[in-house]
């Protein structure tokens, strides 16, 4: 019975507020907020405490994707919820993965554009390494070698994640221990 799964039915109200609120990563006010605006309608206790199901859980992960990662105000995302139940249909699924294939277009048109880009970096690099006769390239007035063309600067493909900072003890005398 090792095998057996804990959760059977995604109806079964069992997860209070603050469990839910931690399991969505949000805060328990923002999943007040939800039901107050008509997205979520948690089962009750007989003394008034909200019970959430892991329907309940999908549906605020879905509340929270689309404000986030589409725009979308809480207004829209239950016209979204109500028109899904009018039709029937699955209509944030088909959203979500157009939404990932779009994504995955983007990453392979972002790593192809990143080969090529190191691929002319390379032939930049070997034609200014070539020599032109008078051991310094041919530069133009403005210092640039010739057929070289000024490239805006891109921004990094990774952001900077923290920033280190050091400190310099001093001795005495007013001299750092460098």
């Amino acid at each position: 019975m090792s095998e057996r799964k804990f959760q059977q039915d995604p109806e079964r109200p069992c997860f209070v507020i603050s469990v839910a609120a931690s399991l969505v990563q949000a805060h328990p006010r923002t999943l007040r907020i939800y039901e107050d605006e008509g997205l979520l309608a948690p089962a009750r206790t007989p003394t008034n405490i909200r019970l959430y199901s892991e329907n309940d859980i999908r549906r605020i992960l879905w509340i929270r994707r689309l404000t986030q990662e589409r725009g979308v105000n809480l207004a829209g995302v239950k016209l979204l919820f109500e028109l899904e139940e009018r039709v029937g249909t699955r209509l944030l699924e088909a959203l979500f993965d157009e939404a990932q294939a779009r994504q995955a277009g983007a990453a392979a048109a972002a790593r192809d554009q990143q080969s090529s880009e190191s691929t002319d970096t390379a032939t930049t690099r070997a034609a200014e390494a070539s020599p032109s006769g008078n051991g310094y390239g041919s530069a133009t007035e403005d210092g640039r070698a010739a057929g070289q063309t000024e490239r805006p600067a891109m921004p990094s493909a990774r952001p900077i994640t923290r920033i280190v900072a050091t400190r310099v003890a001093t001795t005495r005398s007013g001299e750092s221990n460098d």
